[in-house]
């Protein structure tokens, strides 16, 4: 074999060019770029450097052939010429990947077996032994790349990737490639930074990826320098002695970075779950002098190193995996953003995230932007120096500001300046710096200003009547298509799905100019600010439990206690636009039988109980509600004859041969419940719902019946069978008369027989 081979280095989509240049710098010639590659030509020596010291390759693999490929046989023959002798021993083992197609291979494992059968039929030994395959720790690991009719057959010098350094056998959810977290350290210019001796923090550490690589790179220590098994290991091609060589050299040169003054490395993380991993991780790297970790949010954040050095501010904030969830973050960027301006002024800040968009609600700018792949994730890197220039827009200073900042400066302008006794002044402190806060856009100004005005009004409303919860804002604004309803001092926003006509940039740089508006309009912090999405159900799809926090809250309505859940559930356990039904039921259940049909979590049976009624029956499918009820009724002092029903409504009232006074029927506009027969659509079952309910009213009695399909059409009928009057308008309360089709509502009487 001649003193120099080619040699492929692989990495992550993106890093290319970072790569050729790191490459270069380890002693690799003629390199140049390919996708998620880079080729060279290096001697042996430089392959191992290349091994040892690489922090972005994924592997590096050794050419062993090029040979064009017409068919399966070309192929195999291709492999059986190369001499395996001097690579495998007879009763070695082996492993082969195959990638690439074409030359009729189209399969990657039909593909892989005819490499490995050719390697296998090369040593096959007279008495039949042969290697075996092993495709965790193999003695060898091959690979073939198919292109275009040429087949590249190479060796893995690296065995397992090199992104696996070893120290990270913990991880959190969404983790970041060791090699990955190099590549944007060094974009960053950490490794200028830390020459410099200067500090890193990162205020979402997680399980301490970025600590450990900065630490590494810092401490000039071979990113696999603890690797132990290799793909060379057991080559017979391998050269211990050099190997030797250069693992002594890299121990050297990590034992002298290790004995310098530590820098400032420290991470922050707001999940308690996450801190003793990243301990583990980064006492297993050998860094715990190094790096350290503390529980810490990101509202909270800021660096404090040693002797006021500045440095670099990186992370890698989570990004929104499901539909929605990055309208939920939006308060998590600004508060990064926020954190930046206020705690980090003269730092080089690195955020790195698959959501760009909402990089940009920051309100610091970018100089800078380098995309990358996180798997098959695009993501930007935005690199900021954090000076009152980069802040996008604004508070400016008040006048008795700029008047102070003048007297300062003539002050010390005049040295020494004497007072009126003929002595020196004091010197007087310079200003501190001041720091421009991020403002609304236009648009979110503007919706800022109109929840504002629907505060005010409804404010002076709901505190006359004695309500705490209730909608302030209902897609008012088209453009701005949310519901926002108010708890006490929460706030619970529903985002209504875009049409498909509305392109959806547009549609969510508006919601996060919304959402950005809402604690300042508001004056609520963004922490009580829970963010929904509500689109149409299709099919069988069903609305799901959203989170599982548990944490119900108390509000209060016309007398009686309810418990409600902004963040379980897409609905809160409580109706706010039937708010005046319920409060109707109230009045008129003195002394009476009342039946609440789909009753969801109760509320209306509570107001029931509290207007004195002589009993409640309750019925409902959902074991999860009726607790749910079983709870409000409790809160109230109501558990006693007070009936919960778990049944399916329509076969319920078939069996139920009760009578009662007053009945409240609102049902879902459509449900297909695992635990029903069939499925029930209001518009098409509302006749026979209406028919077995009005069996069971007594004489005299009422049955209000309620629904929210907007296009819901009564059946012309009932009003042939039953006294019948729509009451919609009258069940309206002033925060949803912006919004007359959220329910209509009818109350139903026997006709008299005269």
């Amino acid at each position: 074999m001649s003193d120099d081979y080619e040699l492929f280095l692989t990495c992550p989509k993106g890093l290319e060019g970072l790569l050729l240049e790191e490459a270069r710098g380890l002693g690799l010639e003629q390199a140049r770029e390919h996708t998620s590659a880079i080729r060279g030509m290096a001697s042996m020596e430089t392959a191992y450097r290349l091994c040892l010291w690489s922090r972005l390759a994924n592997r590096v693999l050794l050419v062993l052939a090029r040979f064009p490929v017409r068919d399966a046989e070309s192929l195999y023959q291709g492999v059986l010429n190369v001499d395996w002798f001097e690579h495998l021993q007879p009763a070695g083992s082996l492993a082969v990947e195959f990638s690439g197609n074409g030359s009729g291979i189209d399969n990657t494992h039909f593909g892989a077996l005819k490499v490995k059968d050719a390697i296998v039929d090369k040593l096959r030994q007279a008495d039949g032994s042969r290697p075996a395959v092993d495709k965790l720790t193999p003695d060898v690991r091959v690979h073939l790349r198919l292109d275009r009719g040429e087949a590249i057959l190479s060796l893995d010098l690296s065995g397992h990737s090199l992104h696996q350094r070893g120290y990270r056998l913990q991880q959190g959810a969404a983790p970041l490639k060791e090699n990955l977290a190099a590549a944007i350290l060094i974009r960053a210019g950490w490794p200028r930074i830390a020459a410099d001796g200067g500090a890193l923090a990162d205020p979402m550490c997680g399980v301490g990826t970025f600590l450990v690589e900065a630490a590494l790179i810092a401490a000039d220590i071979a990113p696999n320098l603890s690797r132990e098994q290799w793909g060379f290991s057991h080559w017979l091609g391998h050269v211990p002695a050099l190997w030797k060589k250069l693992q002594g050299e890299a121990q050297e040169r990590a034992a002298a970075g290790l004995a310098r003054p530590p820098l400032w490395i420290r991470g922050y993380e707001a999940d308690p779950r996450l801190i003793q991993p990243a301990r583990n991780n980064i006492e297993r790297a050998g860094l715990s002098d190094w790096v350290k970790v503390y529980q810490g949010e990101v509202a909270t954040f800021e660096p404090r190193p040693d002797q006021n050095q500045k440095g670099l501010v990186i992370c890698n904030p989570p990004y929104g995996e499901r539909l929605g969830d990055e309208a939920s973050l939006l308060y998590l960027y600004q508060n990064l953003g926020e954190r930046l301006r206020q705690a980090c002024l003269g730092w080089d800040a690195a955020v790195f995230t698959g959501a760009p968009d909402l990089g940009k609600r920051m309100g610091i700018r970018s100089h800078k932007q380098y995309a990358f792949w996180n798997g098959a994730l695009p993501c930007k890197l935005l690199l900021i120096k954090v000076q009152p220039e980069q802040f996008v827009t604004g508070e400016r200073r008040t006048p008795q500001q700029r008047e102070r900042e003048r007297e300062q400066s003539a002050l010390q302008a005049e040295a020494p300046a004497l007072n009126r006794n003929g002595n020196p002044l004091k010197p007087v402190p310079a200003a501190a710096p001041v720091v421009e806060q991020a403002r609304l856009s236009e648009g979110g100004q503007m919706f800022a200003n109109r929840l504002q005005k629907n505060l005010k009004q409804l404010g002076k409303w709901a505190r006359r009547e004695g309500i705490d919860c209730y909608r302030l804002y209902d897609a008012d604004m088209p453009e701005y298509a949310l519901a926002i309803d108010l708890y006490h001092d929460w706030v619970h926003v529903q985002e209504y799905a875009a049409p498909r006509s509305i392109d959806p940039d547009k549609a969510q740089s508006r919601l996060f100019d919304a959402l950005a508006a809402i604690p300042h309009a508001l004056g609520i912090d963004q922490s009580k600010v829970v963010i929904k999405r509500r689109e149409r159900q299709a099919g069988s799809k069903q609305y799901q439990r959203q989170s599982s926090q548990g944490q119900f809250m108390e509000v209060s309505e016309g007398g009686v206690k309810l418990l409600v859940n902004l963040t379980d559930y897409l609905d809160t356990g409580l109706f706010l636009d039937h708010r005046p039904l319920r409060l109707r039921i109230q009045k008129e259940a003195a002394g009476k039988r009342f039946l609440n049909l789909f009753c969801y979590t109760a509320t209306a049976s509570v107001h029931a109980a509290k207007g004195g009624a002589r009993t409640t029956t309750s019925v409902d499918l959902s074991k999860t509600y009726l607790d749910w009820a079983r709870r409000n009724l409790s809160l109230n002092g109501f558990s006693d004859k007070n009936r919960l029903e778990q049944g399916d409504v329509m076969s319920w009232l078939a069996e139920d041969r009760g009578e009662y006074d007053l009945i409240f029927i609102d049902p879902p506009t459509f449900s297909n419940s695992k635990r029903m027969d069939g499925v029930f659509d209001v518009q098409r079952d509302h006749v026979q719902l209406l028919d077995l309910a009005m069996a069971r009213l007594a004489p005299g009695g009422v049955l209000y019946f309620s629904n929210n399909f907007r296009k819901f059409q009564l059946d012309e009928g009932l009003a042939a069978r039953y006294a019948l009057e729509e009451i919609s308008a009258s069940t309206l309360d002033p925060d949803f008369a912006r919004n007359g089709k959220i329910h209509r509502a009818w109350k139903l009487m026997a006709r008299s027989s005269s």
